[in-house]
């Protein structure tokens, strides 16, 4: 465990290094992150304008649902992306043999091989929006609530770096899937609403087959006090299993390939 702590430090020190000689790069991704939070609240307060409640949520309600999405988008950016998106191609250029010949864990080396630091500013807006939204609502959550709500954040987090480690193990069979990334975020951009906003189809689709519901309306319910103990544990355990079955496929994919050598 301390040998791969070491490498991820040492991953991170390098990502920071290469982020840090484009500092003008830095900036104005600094500026963008700004720029996204406000595209991010401006559709919520426009919405929440017209009425005091909507589907259950008040505007400060649903404001947690804002941050939750704010804080898993920026780690998603950040931290899973950057480098799962580089193995793609790596795959199609053959180049991921100088990654599989470390002794180290395969799926470790991709999963840390960049990260892009600047996005941590996504990160940290949702953290200022769940205590506006908290000041808003004249009340804080109690320890155990916060607890539950990190607990489904980790969660969310196992489930958003499966879904990219899925989309790149399909990549060694099929080789351009650049943009399948590009409309997962897409589809991640529906997670900013709370799931009850969303009826019929769409419901089930966010709830079950893309489960943005556990993402940010989960951890936001069970700030609110108002998740049930076994809906949290059922959606800690279904995250589980579908890391684990990630990882399985990942395996599969591994021993598919075919080396440049070869």
């Amino acid at each position: 465990m301390s040998r791969y702590l070491r490498l991820l430090a040492a991953q991170l020190r390098a990502s920071t290094q290469l982020a840090l000689q484009y500092r003008v790069d830095f900036v104005i991704g600094g500026v963008m992150s700004l720029f996204r939070l406000v595209w991010t609240l401006l559709p919520v307060l426009v919405v929440w304008a017209r009425r005091p409640e909507i589907a259950g949520w008040t505007l400060g309600e649903a404001l947690l649902v804002v941050a939750w999405f704010r804080l898993l988008n920026g780690i998603l950016e950040a931290a899973v992306h950057p480098a799962l998106v580089a193995v793609i191609d790596h795959i199609r250029t053959g180049t991921l043999d100088f990654v599989l010949v470390k002794p180290a864990d395969a799926q470790f080396l991709v999963s840390t091989a960049r990260f892009e630091p600047w996005r941590v500013i996504d990160a940290l807006s949702g953290v200022g929006i769940a205590v506006y939204a908290f000041l808003k609502l004249g009340v804080w959550p109690s320890a155990a609530q916060v607890g539950a709500a990190l607990a489904l954040t980790v969660a969310s987090v196992a489930i958003l770096y499966s879904l990219a480690l899925l989309v790149v193990s399909a990549a060694f069979w099929v080789v351009r899937l650049d943009n399948l990334i590009y409309l997962f975020n897409a589809i991640f951009d529906a997670a900013r609403w709370p799931s009850t906003v969303w009826r019929g189809a769409w419901r089930i689709l966010f709830t079950f087959v893309i489960p943005l519901a556990l993402m940010t309306t989960y951890p936001a319910l069970a700030l609110l006090g108002r998740l049930a103990l076994t809906t949290g544990l059922a959606a800690i355990a279904g995250a589980a299993l579908f890391a684990v079955i990630a990882r399985a496929i990942w395996l599969r994919a591994i021993a598919h390939y075919t080396s440049a050598s070869s």
